[in-house]
């Protein structure tokens, strides 16, 4: 029997992101936005990220497909999987996208993570109207546009970096790969693939980031200048309950950490996590266990199970009453719980919008990508943080780590901190709210669309 919702889905989009976490999470989160405006949504997912995908809308359709990497491919190196992602992967979706050609609502639309551009081909072959999704900000993609186009020289040897929309920028506070202090192999290989996302970008209808108007003003506009009509920001990409409902969204949340949580006073714990892909050295993890534990603070750090060795002994005993010690939490929900004072953060695209939308100050502790640049607008162009210095060797020193933790939760700033976080935390449900700007900007989109 026909489903009553199956007879008004305005238009029918399909979500294809690159099989990484972090391109994921905001893709799932837009595709829950257009499903509350009447949008047929089917999102494909690699069998290799199956089991990490959780969504609560039965009315957004998970499509798997094989990568080519069920088999532990993902231990490739990036050149290698992306390869075979290019070769195998694309096939795939393709047969998938087919599948739909002679359903009631066929796919009018692929949006695809930009890092695949080539996914274009496939809206072209298929008739689709094809849309670019920026995972990163406006800020960081623009640089890597002036990388691609030539207009700034790899490896920058600084010291500093005048580009168009964007405030001066020292060589460090610049996306990692770019620097004369990252020449490995790997860091040329992300550079390639990101500078790659506008390789085709004239042939794409749309260019949408995970953004909104107020919080990247001029380089969103510097960006629409390059592509008039094309260019829209629909962030940002966080669910509108938690947007709407602040600390109540998580309140039902039987977890442990949360319940832990409910135990502490309001604005009270440090909340510490560097999500689901970078890795630490020992060394920075021993300085920051240590400069945790002597900043006397509650806290919540999530270390992943791969990484929990690197703990020093017995840590997790010598602070059984200041903290706990998780490997995985629902950092939306630690984030909206009012006990949450702070976020020691690798500054992350994603996390950073977050925290943002949420209204919680930050300690950056960038490490490498996006993350530099993203420390530079949370300390100096947002104000909502600070970013904690490294010494001579790379290494960020425990009582560097004790002194941003004392500085955000204890000391003079705090007060500043937390108002302009609180400020960007409205502007930003703002956006979303009905009649906002990305709120329009989703609209005319999915008008042009159905």
């Amino acid at each position: 029997m026909e489903k009553k919702e199956d007879k008004c889905w305005r238009t029918h989009v399909a979500f294809l992101p690159m099989p990484f976490q972090g391109h994921i999470n905001p893709m799932l989160n837009l595709a829950k936005h257009l499903v509350y405006k009447r949008v047929k949504v089917t999102i494909a997912i690699s069998l290799s990220k199956a089991k990490f995908i959780e969504t609560d809308n039965s009315k957004i359709t998970v499509e798997l497909y094989s990568d080519g990497s069920e088999d532990g491919g993902e231990s490739r190196t990036l050149d290698s999987y992306l390869k075979h992602f290019k070769e195998v992967g694309t096939k795939n979706v393709s047969k998938l996208i087919e599948n739909h050609l002679n359903s009631k609502y066929p796919i009018k639309c692929l949006i695809y993570s930009s890092v695949i551009p080539y996914a274009q081909n496939i809206a072209k072959q298929y008739g689709l109207i094809g849309a670019s999704f920026f995972t990163q900000s406006c800020a960081v993609n623009s640089i890597y546009y002036h990388v691609y186009h030539g207009h700034l020289i790899t490896p920058v040897r600084g010291p500093q970096v005048s580009l168009p929309g964007l405030p001066v920028l020292e060589t460090h506070e610049l996306p990692s790969a770019l620097s004369v202090f990252y020449p490995d192999q790997e860091d040329r290989s992300v550079l390639r693939l990101l500078t790659n996302q506008f390789s085709n970008v004239e042939e794409t209808n749309w260019l949408l980031f995970n953004t909104f108007d107020k919080l990247e003003d001029e380089v969103v506009k510097w960006t629409a200048e390059q592509w008039p009509e094309k260019v829209i920001s629909v962030g940002p990409t966080v669910p509108s309950i938690y947007l709407k409902n602040g600390p109540e969204a998580s309140k039902h949340d039987s977890s442990h950490y949360i319940e832990w949580l409910n135990t502490m006073d309001s604005g009270s714990v440090v909340y510490v996590s560097f999500g689901s892909v970078t890795k630490l050295g020992e060394d920075q993890i021993g300085e920051l266990a240590w400069g945790i534990k002597r900043s006397n603070m509650y806290f919540l750090w999530v270390v992943r199970d791969e990484e929990q060795h690197k703990l020093p002994t017995k840590f997790q005993d010598d602070i059984s009453k200041q903290g706990l010690v998780v490997s995985w939490c629902s950092q939306l929900d630690v984030l909206a719980h009012k006990a949450v004072g702070c976020f020691l953060t690798h500054c992350g695209w994603n996390s950073t919008v977050e925290a943002l939308s949420l209204g919680v100050p930050m300690i950056a502790v960038p490490q490498h990508i996006d993350q530099p640049t993203n420390a530079k607008f949370v300390e100096d162009i947002w104000r909502v943080g600070v970013r904690a210095k490294v010494d001579d060797k790379g290494v960020v020193r425990r009582e560097e780590i004790e002194n941003c933790i004392k500085d955000v939760m204890q000391g003079g700033r705090r007060e500043e901190l937390k108002r302009n976080a609180v400020r960007w935390r409205e502007l930003a449900k703002e956006a979303v709210d009905e009649g906002g700007s990305s709120d329009r900007n989703i609209d005319n989109f999915i008008a042009a669309l159905a």
